[in-house]
């Protein structure tokens, strides 16, 4: 049997790996702490369960949903939007429902790039950033993320003949894995630069809420109280270029429910849509109405959620730090980014397979976010602070 070529590129993923070393070591009898997925164990409010709960009952929401079925969605995605950022959103032609923002950054490849075309993607990033270029037959230039540049991406550093065949930049602050966080001024660089290159600007952008407390005191990226980090679109209020993605997978904790949505130029949202059709119709229409009451409803499950994240950062950065691994503290997300001790700084696969078959502590090789992650690896939050210190504790025996 002979495959499509396009799958070449995907068919070793670090990710599956680790998911057959946490098999291994299950099946040896090892009690798993997983830090390795991004996966919040914090239940989605009451109030968004029992939108859904309700849905089930209305008989008009068991069938396909459409687009123009989705308007309602819609408005409250612009209206979220317009109070947290201050910027004018047509729900109509600006906002399109997404599955999670991972297929809308996997989907737009295919209506923005031709075979051989280049995409410009943070390294290290997001895995399916890559996966959807590949999928489209387009090529990847990696902007490297380093410490002393605060992991963000140096556009003078690209070369001219690679911008030449460019099509689009992926970015995504706060970042996966780093953690990092960007500065309005570095936007206004992003979308000056893609608008002299004639690049598609996109920004993947699920963690807008996960940042912590004394990153609000971050002047420069203050633009609206309601919140901390700045929109791609706050850069470029006229969406001459970008397009953003966001999920309710972090803020509002529903993963499992698949809600996203994509915001900006209305010629790429027209564009994407056009894929998007072609693949799927919309999701349940419960599960928008569930999505309906998070955006527009009370708010204070999300202050909490970053509350817990918080504790849960301390706890775990206090921890690695008692046992001598010296981690800076992130300013948002779930996640924390470490460099890698000796003898493991140049293998974190290996790292990482030897620590949950000899501990049950599983983790993500910075090697699977791409060249420039290897040396780190990351740990993912998703557990309270009492298990989160065992955990270190299996760390340092291990060390």
């Amino acid at each position: 049997m002979q495959f499509a070529k396009r799958l070449q590129p995907l068919q070793f993923n670090v990710f599956a790996e680790m998911d057959r070393a946490k098999a291994v070591a299950r099946s040896a009898g090892r009690e798993i702490i997983d830090l390795s997925l991004g996966s919040s164990d914090l239940p989605a409010q009451a109030h968004v369960i029992e939108a859904i709960a309700q849905s089930l009952y209305d008989q008009s929401t068991h069938g396909y949903l459409l687009f123009h079925g989705t308007l309602a969605f819609r408005q409250a995605a612009a209206n979220w939007y317009e109070q947290k950022f201050g910027i004018s959103v047509d729900p109509e032609t600006e906002v399109l429902p997404l599955i999670g923002s991972q297929e809308g950054t996997a989907h737009l490849p295919l209506a923005l790039l031709d075979p051989g075309d280049f995409a410009l993607l943070l390294d290290p990033g997001y895995p399916s950033h890559a996966g959807g270029v590949y999928l489209a037959g387009g090529q990847i230039y990696p902007m490297p993320l380093l410490a002393e540049n605060d992991f963000l991406p140096v556009f003078t550093d690209i070369p001219d003949p690679v911008l030449a065949q460019s099509r689009m930049m992926v970015l995504s602050y706060p970042h996966n894995p780093t953690a990092a966080i960007a500065p309005i001024s570095f936007f206004q660089e992003a979308v000056a630069f893609c608008q002299q290159h004639n690049l598609v600007l996109v920004h993947d952008f699920p963690y807008v809420d996960l940042v912590f407390a004394e990153s609000r005191d971050w002047e420069e990226n203050i633009q609206n109280p309601k919140s901390p980090v700045p929109s791609i679109l706050q850069a470029d209020p006229d969406k001459s270029v970008s397009i953003e993605f966001f999920t309710l997978s972090k803020s509002y904790n529903m993963g499992g429910f698949r809600i996203g949505y994509a915001i900006g130029n209305a010629q790429l949202i027209n564009a994407l849509r056009q894929v998007k059709a072609a693949v799927d119709f919309n999701q349940y229409r419960g599960i928008l109405n569930g999505a309906i009451a998070a955006l527009a409803g009370p708010q204070a499950g999300v202050t909490d959620s970053v509350n817990i994240f918080r504790k849960r950062r301390d706890a775990f950065i206090n921890a690695l730090h008692s046992i001598g691994w010296q981690v800076p503290t992130p300013k948002a997300t779930m996640y924390i980014w470490a460099k890698l001790p000796s003898p493991w700084n140049q293998n974190s696969v290996e790292f990482c397979t030897q620590l949950v078959k000899q501990t049950g502590v599983a983790a993500s090789p910075g090697a699977g976010f791409g060249k420039s992650g290897e040396g780190y690896v990351r740990f993912a939050l998703v557990h309270e602070p009492p298990l989160l210190e065992t955990a270190v504790q299996r760390i340092a025996e291990f060390l």
